[in-house]
């Protein structure tokens, strides 16, 4: 079996794998088997010891390498200050930050429907309180900071991260029964699989340095939208327009000329108007799959189903 046909075979050496500790819209948890079938065979080879993800999001596809493949050094990065902080606190902190959640378990789960929302408003405006990696209070305790950002994300509304142009989340909340607020066994092996990774807060080229001919890079940007009503892009205070887009893909050439392999998420614009070549413009020359996804987020329940997506490579 030629190896772009196998799956995440390897087994983890230690304990639990690991997978994403929050909720984030366009997560690749639902495309993994996709990805995997399309993964460069330097990874079975041995020879692609390096692994990097800028937009780094969820992680679904950074904790499937980690967990099954001989991969020596790893970077991560995003323009998302909590949600660096988030990987950062793990990283350094995760017993800590256990004892929080646990504790923000407990005085929640006690409380009746009622409390439990006056409960979660209180603790969304503490967390808009103390915003970022700059511009916290000298005195705030940054892994409260990323304790709350976990418990927002495990009992709001669809699990949904969402900032307005103040970069302040607001994201009613969710009214679950029973919301997992605290998986301590997969924050360490979160923990475990962070231990050598270099964590940043950048955009997508600040990974520039660490990338060389023994790099996998895959990048999962801000989704170009097919339409009007399927236009979910806020994770950050800035639009990822097409601009940005074009300047993400000369990052992506500049990298395949340095010679690292690289795979690169997005939207299939054909889903929409087939007339739209945007990426097959942009990544002329380029391997361009057609993967199958389900579409979760869109004002309109009726477009909510089944479309295509774009994996495209450069081997």
């Amino acid at each position: 079996m030629h190896p772009k046909q196998l799956q995440f075979p390897i087994a983890p050496e230690h304990g639990r794998r690991a997978k994403p500790f929050l909720k984030w819209a366009g997560g690749k948890g639902q495309l993994l088997g996709q990805i995997g079938q399309r993964l460069p065979a330097g990874l079975w080879e041995g020879s692609l010891t390096k692994y990097a993800e800028p937009f780094i999001g969820g992680g679904a596809v950074f904790f499937q390498i980690a967990n099954h493949f001989n991969v020596r050094e790893f970077y991560i990065s995003d323009m998302n200050e909590d949600l660096v902080l988030a990987y950062r606190t793990i990283k350094q902190q995760v017993e800590l930050l256990v004892e929080r959640l646990e504790e923000i378990r407990r005085n929640y789960l006690v409380l009746d429907m009622a409390g439990r929302k006056q409960f979660y408003y209180a603790t969304r405006e503490q967390f808009n309180c103390g915003r970022s990696l700059g511009q916290r209070a000298a005195d705030e305790d940054e892994t409260a900071h990323v304790a709350r950002l976990i418990f927002l994300n495990r009992t709001c509304f669809n699990g949904l991260y969402r900032v307005n142009s103040r970069g302040e989340f607001n994201v009613p909340h969710g009214n679950y029964r029973n919301p997992g607020i605290c998986d301590a066994a997969n924050l360490r092996s979160v923990s475990h699989s962070l231990q050598n990774t270099e964590v940043r807060f950048g955009d997508f080229t600040s990974c520039r340095n660490f990338v060389d001919e023994n790099t996998f890079v895959y990048m999962d940007p801000p989704y170009r939208p097919i339409s009007k009503t399927a236009n979910f892009n806020s994770f950050y205070k800035s639009p990822f327009d097409d601009n940005e887009q074009r300047r993400l893909a000369h990052f992506y050439q500049e990298l395949g000329n340095a010679g690292a392999k690289l795979m690169l998420s997005n939207s299939d614009p054909h889903n929409e108007n087939p007339q739209d070549s945007f990426f097959q413009d942009l990544y002329a020359g380029f391997s361009i799959h057609k993967v199958s996804a389900s579409r979760r987020i869109n004002s309109n329940g009726a477009k909510r189903g089944p479309i295509t997506e774009l994996l495209i490579a450069n081997y």
